[in-house]
Parts: structure tokens; C-alpha cells; sequence
């Protein structure tokens, strides 16, 4: 069996010395909840934000109110803020954040049951990924929270464009 990722990119992080926190909207911490399954995970995670309301990521995590209004929390735009927004509250060299509509109700034509959007912010860069899932409300965040991992295994390995 593989190894999980949070167990992966652990070594990395201490290895390369450098800090992780995330900004966490439709997976309500359950990716900071793997992170720090890990022990020794304090030398290399900084702390996390559950911004499940707006308010929250505006306040905390300065996503711009006129973002939110244009794009919506579920868009590639405001997940690239709420990193942004994480590795300046934190200090943090890589942040990666999750926003999606985990179900069972939230969803409309544009933007589904499932629709999710992660990014991550590093000094080299900010990115996003998209996904459209097809779980229920468990698997739904499941599958984020193992999405935004393997996001940071990638810029890790740097496999992210521009890298």
C-alpha cells in the first residue's frame, strides 16, 4: 500500500526547512488534521484557518470582499487569496487552501455538487486546481483534503508550471 501523503511530505518540509499552513473553507480542517496526524509535524506545520463563512475570509484571511462578490468562494480566484492570505497570517513558505461545494445541497448549474477548487501560494508562485467530485459530503471532503495534499507533494517535487 502507499504511503499516505501526509507522510510524504513531511520529510520533505523538514528537509528543505521550510513551513506549511492551510486555509481550509469545505474540508473544515481536515487536511491540518492529517498534517498534524504526523508526529513531529510541529517542525514543519505552522497552524491552519477554517474560513467556512465569507466574513471569516475576509477578516482573517483578506480575501478582498469584491473578489468574493465577483467570483464566489468556490473559484480559482479566491482559493489563490486564501493562500495568499495564510502564508502572510502564518509566516508559512507554502499554504494551500481548499474551497468547494461538499454537499448534499449548495450546488447550482455553475458551480455543482462536488465543484471544488484548491490553491497553494509559495514565494515562487501561486496556483489552482480544480475538481468536480461525485461523493457524498464525507467523500466529497475526502477527496479534497487528499487533492490539496497532493498539491503541495507536487510543488515539493516540482511538478507545478513555472518551476
Amino acid at each position: 500500500m502507499d504511503c499516505p501523503l501526509e507522510q510524504t511530505i513531511g520529510p520533505l518540509l523538514r528537509a528543505r526547512e521550510l513551513k506549511l499552513a492551510t486555509a481550509e473553507s469545505c474540508t473544515g480542517g481536515l487536511v491540518a488534521h492529517r498534517v498534524t496526524n504526523i508526529p513531529g509535524s510541529s517542525e514543519y506545520f505552522l497552524g491552519g484557518v477554517v474560513a467556512y463563512d465569507n466574513q471569516v475570509k475576509m477578516d482573517v484571511l483578506n480575501v478582498p470582499a469584491g473578489l468574493l462578490a465577483q467570483y464566489g468562494a468556490v473559484s480559482e480566484e479566491t482559493v489563490r487569496a486564501m493562500a495568499e492570505g495564510a502564508r502572510g497570517l502564518t509566516g508559512a513558505d507554502v499554504a494551500v487552501s481548499v474551497s468547494g461545494v461538499a454537499g448534499p445541497g449548495g450546488g447550482s448549474p455553475e458551480k455543482p455538487v462536488g465543484a471544488t477548487w484548491i490553491g497553494l501560494a509559495a514565494p515562487d508562485g501561486t496556483w489552482a486546481r480544480y475538481f468536480c467530485w461525485e461523493g457524498d459530503r464525507e467523500q466529497n471532503k475526502a477527496l479534497s483534503a487528499e487533492a490539496a495534499l497532493q498539491f503541495v507533494l507536487d510543488y515539493l517535487e516540482g511538478k507545478l508550471p513555472g518551476k
